[in-house]
């Protein structure tokens, strides 16, 4: 627990960034070399600002910073950079030290999220996997070729439904698929992949089959299959089939020669039927339906990132800096998510960073804070002038 007096909220986020591992990463990418006093954890802790703060340039970091000169000591840095410092440093310095300190957070937050109550039953690690495009203007942003009129960036996540964290991101080109970044992920054997239809691939899917990966995704309207047998289905849960099938399609039959499974769910709220593909052929066809419909999450992820943290606007237009502003993102949203998890408040996540962000750098102890945002600590001025002194 971490002692708080006299430091601000921000001050002791700060703290959960363990100083020792943060300077190997500065030893490793040699990210002070040549930094005139503007040190790699001064550039940290004005990105996070950026993020936490929401400011929508850098002259709202800068004089953010500046404003409350009298405590940035307590943030580790002697004072707020300059506009063209922070500039410079945003263009010129590896994003990859911000994607390295991403995964490092993840690893030690993630003994946290284990404690979480799981929804499913079975041992399986369960996936989320998506893609999301990132708009910019093709004009600010010439390196970033999306279309021929539209300039845009890829997030791709893997979203791990134990705490529904990022345990994998990749940001590309807005032209790279999706497949081919599923490909390259390494999964452990008998994981479950919920994902959208963007990612069908019958080769991959015969390659996830003989490693034991399991998928569930839409089945396309237009694919090709055989029905080998039609397995019970209970008179509940809305499911309205469940078969085991092949593909029959030539391509089906030369990249994904083994048996799928065939699961058709009745939603009643959308009064809508969904057609399920899968390689797992054992789990209950409820489960089938609920896997996918649990990946909402990785949606909900992607929503959180873009309404409340920095990942609309740039403070950079080189790539450099717009992946050193989406890593920082990613950073904060696993500060924000660990505090919420640790919080006894019932406050939405959203409303939680909107009130961090207006007390970020008041003087309270984090820990009594998240679980009561609103209290007030007493007014500890004395002798202040009244009008009628």
């Amino acid at each position: 627990m971490l002692k708080s007096s006299g430091s601000s909220l921000f001050s002791q986020i700060l703290k959960l960034f363990p100083r020792i591992e943060f300077q190997k990463l500065v030893s490793e990418y040699q990210s002070d070399k040549g930094s005139k006093g503007f040190t790699s954890w001064d550039h940290f802790v004005s990105m996070l600002f950026c993020q936490l703060a929401s400011a929508k340039s850098l002259r709202e970091i800068t004089y953010g910073l500046k404003s409350c000169s009298n405590k940035t000591l307590h943030l580790g840095m002697a004072s707020a950079p300059k506009k063209s410092t922070l500039s410079y440093a945003n263009k010129n310095r590896s994003y990859e030290l911000f994607e390295s300190l991403f995964y490092i957070f993840l690893k030690n937050f993630s003994n946290v999220a284990l404690h979480k109550k799981k929804k499913f039953r079975f041992k399986n690690k369960l996936f989320s996997l998506d893609g999301s495009i990132i708009d910019l203007c093709i004009d600010m942003f010439d390196w970033a070729k999306y279309k021929t009129t539209k300039g845009g960036i890829k997030l791709h996540l893997l979203l791990d439904h134990d705490g529904y964290l990022p345990t994998f991101a990749k940001i590309t080109n807005g032209n790279v698929h999706e497949v081919n970044i599923a490909r390259s992920l390494s999964l452990p054997p008998n994981s479950i992949v919920a994902m959208d239809k963007g990612y069908n691939d019958y080769r991959m899917y015969h390659e996830w089959t003989k490693k034991k990966i399991w998928f569930v995704t839409r089945l396309k309207e237009n694919a090709k299959f055989d029905i080998v047998h039609d397995k019970l289905t209970p008179n509940k849960n809305n499911i309205v089939a469940d078969q085991i099938i092949g593909l029959c399609s030539q391509k089906g039959i030369d990249e994904c020669p083994v048996e799928l499974r065939r699961v058709v769910f009745f939603d009643e709220e959308k009064n809508k039927t969904y057609q399920f593909l899968t390689n797992n052929l054992k789990l209950a066809a409820s489960t089938i339906a609920n896997i996918y419909k649990d990946r909402w999450e990785i949606e909900l992820f992607f929503k959180h990132i873009k309404q409340s943290l920095k990942i609309k606007t740039f403070v950079g237009t080189t790539a450099n800096a717009v992946r050193i502003q989406i890593w920082t993102a990613l950073i904060t949203s696993l500060i924000t998510k660990y505090l919420k998890f640790i919080s006894k408040c019932n406050l939405s996540l959203s409303n939680l960073i909107a009130i961090l962000r207006w007390n970020l750098m008041v003087y309270h102890d984090l820990y009594k804070w998240i679980d009561d945002p609103f209290y007030t600590p007493p007014d500890e001025r004395v002798n202040q002038p009244t009008l009628f002194d």
